[in-house]
């Protein structure tokens, strides 16, 4: 993909533009301070001469640059104020936050930080990254100051990174889109049967109830397919990666990409971290991990009587997970950001839907027929995607290591050919967030290494059979809920 490309689909979608990461780039997209030749890697700034991008890369081009210490970097983390650090050099993203694809908060999340692993993580075309990087950079660190802030295990950036170019050098992000075909196929092939099962038997209500649990089937692993592609860990070709994302997840499934992508970067950069996560600031319905429990009991805060938090989970959370959170939290992220390439596409869920099983259900019944395909999904979806994350520690902002805040907000489900299927490979949830640009079938390839690494280091890599780590969502929110009460009950 040419970046004279990427900068005409960057500028012609508002919401694409301010909530994917599906064009993985920086910059401040002003054609009159920049001009780029994507083939030959140059590039031109306010009239100076051409300069390889691939030199200035590996340090060949300098120029005098500012230098600031750590302590300078810090002050500058707020939202209309904000720096970041990588690779020790010193970038001021303020005025691009609100221009950049993966939304201006996870920007912010990293403001006055080093943000060198995640950006690698959390980017491909690294190329193509790098010029639009340029016009931000500001300065350097000084030479005095370390990598990273002093309160971090360098042994341990040192290693982690280390451990990301084995991993590179052994092949270990390149795809078998093989692997990845079949997974489509069976989607289709579901999909198609349903449809000859009530073509030629009816609409009786075990044949309905038979093509439901077909249907939902087919939705969850459209919603893991997406998932992949959403990473760009299926397709390298930009393009290609967000049209077939837009196909499973919207055509598919009937909910919006930038809805999610929104969200679940967030929740990448910034796991389990209150409230840059947006997948634990559950409102004033749950009260995850133990600090914002105690919190809302010291303050004496009861919307709901949270000792009974893992029962209503159980019994209203997760039926109702797809069918009410996710479909109307995709509603209204579109109605507000006026995403009307995802409504259309989100439209087409539905025009399918009616085309396929209208003549036989009608419209309210097919209405019916998808509600009840939503249901049967919900539970799945819910266990798989709650499983890792829990049971598993919480905290407000500490600035840690990457490789430590994955470790201990992440936790995996051992690994078998059914559970590999059934969770979409999420049951190595502490190797995807490590590397999440990674394809899902070199996981159990890397979990060898990355347990070696925190053993090294003293972490806790956290493995256990499927069906603890579903009971163990309840038991965390019923041991959250005691928190609350022992705090909000105290004299």
């Amino acid at each position: 993909m040419s970046v004279k490309n990427f900068k005409s689909q960057f500028q012609n979608s508002r919401c694409s533009r301010a909530m994917t990461f599906e064009s993985e780039s920086m910059g401040n997209g002003n054609p009159e301070e920049e001009t780029h030749q994507a083939e030959g890697k140059t590039v031109a700034v306010n009239g100076k001469a051409d300069i390889s991008a691939k030199q200035e890369a590996n340090g060949k081009y300098d120029r005098p640059r500012k230098r600031f210490t750590w302590q300078e970097i810090q002050r500058h983390n707020q939202k209309e104020d904000q720096w970041l650090v990588i690779d020790r050099k010193v970038y001021n993203v303020t005025d691009w936050a609100n221009r950049h694809p993966g939304g201006h908060r996870v920007l912010n999340h990293y403001a006055g930080q080093d943000a060198t692993d995640v950006f690698r993580a959390m980017h491909d075309h690294l190329d193509i990254v790098q010029l639009y990087q340029k016009p931000l950079l500001i300065g350097e660190l000084d030479p005095g100051e370390p990598s990273q802030e002093k309160n971090k295990n360098a042994q341990l950036v040192e290693d982690f990174q280390a451990l990301r170019k084995s991993l590179e050098a052994m092949k270990m992000f390149d795809i078998n889109l093989g692997f990845f075909f079949l997974h489509f196929c069976q989607i289709i092939i579901l999909e198609t049967l349903a449809w000859l099962t009530v073509y030629h038997l009816g609409t009786s209500w075990p044949v309905t109830i038979f093509i439901s649990i077909i249907l939902a089937i087919s939705q969850a692993q459209s919603f893991l397919l997406q998932h992949d592609l959403g990473h760009i860990s299926i397709s390298k070709k930009l393009k290609w990666k967000h049209l077939m994302q837009r196909l499973v997840m919207s055509n598919f499934k009937g909910l919006s990409i930038d809805w999610w992508n929104h969200r679940h970067f967030q929740h990448h950069v910034k796991t389990n971290i209150y409230p840059k996560d947006p997948d634990v600031d559950a409102g004033a319905l749950f009260l995850l991990g133990k600090t914002h429990a105690v919190k809302f009991g010291k303050k004496k805060i009861k919307y709901i009587n949270y000792e009974k938090q893992h029962l209503y989970f159980c019994m209203v959370a997760v039926p109702f997970f797809v069918p009410v959170y996710f479909n109307m939290s995709s509603i209204y992220f579109m109605y507000l950001h006026w995403c009307w390439v995802d409504i259309a596409w989100v439209a087409s869920f539905y025009i399918r839907n009616l085309i396929t099983f209208g003549p036989f259900y009608g419209i309210f019944g097919t209405m019916l027929l998808i509600l009840l395909v939503k249901l049967l999904e919900s539970p799945w979806l819910a266990y798989i995607t709650q499983m890792s994350h829990i049971p598993m520690e919480m905290n407000e902002e500490k600035n840690e290591h990457w490789f430590s805040t994955q470790v201990i907000a992440t936790c995996n489900a051992e690994q078998s050919f059914f559970n590999d299927w059934f969770t979409g490979h999420l049951n190595f949830q502490i190797e995807h967030h490590l590397f999440p640009t990674m394809p899902r079938h070199n996981y159990h390839k890397v979990a060898p290494l990355v347990k070696s690494l925190c053993a090294k280091h003293g972490l806790q890599y956290v493995n256990k059979p499927l069906l603890k780590a579903f009971g163990d969502i309840a038991r965390a929110l019923k041991k959250s809920g005691a928190l609350w009460a022992e705090a909000y009950y105290e004299t």
